[in-house]
């Protein structure tokens, strides 16, 4: 398909977009002209087999593929009553999936929304992926914070790496650090937070700002007392976390955080050297 068209059939799709009550939506009438039917009636069997699918997938036809009518002219001057569809955006991807494929405009729509499917998946995934490396961060943070305010109290750096590794017992249900490594086949060598997903990074981190106020609040020193503070608070968000279905040692392991965090960075890279080639030319 030549690129002139391809820009085309884009422009005509994206500028037919009708917006109601803030939803995104197409006409049927609108889209058989686009997607080069001729015929209402086999554009018709097109929608039908797109609604199947949609109810296929669980989702409710309804939300999808609203029928309603509209008054045409008619090439006398005269107004005539006839039936349209208001289409979701969904609905306009069934229908192409549907489509005669041996129109280009058809072929042209299944790859539009292959591609835009694509880049959703890679948007949401690269979120997912700041989450999780932004979590990472704030958790050391938390940590540097709990071993300053325990050194001051009589824990050096061995007895602070023990009340820690006191609180991931507590917080996985018996579970040592060395155990959950060996679990989840975690290098002896890396830290197990590197590993752990979002939710659990945050239950770590809840836990060990918990244990930075509460020391403080009560005046805790020594190594005894504030270990078994940080225990209870442990256990605390494990119980909530078991109140709401999730058993935090069960969770999957995830990429490690740092080669993440690469990524990301290597992507921003390549981003910034892009605009400034694109501030070049202007």
């Amino acid at each position: 398909m030549k690129k002139e068209l391809i820009t085309e059939l884009l422009q005509k799709f994206e500028q037919a977009a009708h917006e109601y009550e803030g939803v995104e939506c197409w006409s049927a009438r609108e889209l058989q002209k686009t997607f080069n039917y001729s015929d209402w009636r086999n554009f018709l069997k097109a929608i039908e087999k797109a609604k199947k699918s949609c109810e296929n997938a669980g989702e409710e036809v309804s939300d999808h593929f609203v029928g309603f009518n509209k008054m045409v002219q008619l090439g006398s001057g005269s107004l005539r009553e006839i039936d349209d569809i208001a289409l979701t955006r969904y609905a306009c991807y069934l229908i192409a999936q549907n489509g005669d494929a041996a129109k280009s405009e058809i072929a042209f729509a299944q790859t539009y929304f292959a591609v835009q499917t694509r880049k959703q998946e890679i948007i949401e995934q690269r979120l997912l992926d700041v989450a999780r490396v932004t979590a990472r961060e704030k958790l050391s943070k938390s940590e540097k914070k709990l071993s300053a305010i325990i050194y001051e109290r009589g824990v050096d750096d061995k007895g602070f790496a023990l009340i820690r590794s006191m609180g991931d017992k507590a917080l996985f249900g018996g579970f040592s650090t060395h155990d959950m490594k060996r679990e989840l086949l975690i290098p002896e060598s890396k830290p197990l937070a590197d590993f752990l997903p979002t939710l659990t990074i945050k239950a770590k981190d809840f836990a060990t700002e918990l244990t930075s106020h509460n020391v403080v609040e009560k005046d805790l020193k020594g190594q005894d007392p504030i270990g078994k503070e940080h225990v209870e608070n442990n256990t605390a968000v494990r119980k909530m976390l078991r109140e709401r279905g999730v058993k935090p040692e069960n969770l999957p392991a995830q990429e490690d955080v740092k080669k993440v965090q690469r990524r990301l960075e290597s992507e921003e890279k390549k981003v910034s050297k892009m605009a400034e080639k694109l501030n070049k030319r202007k």
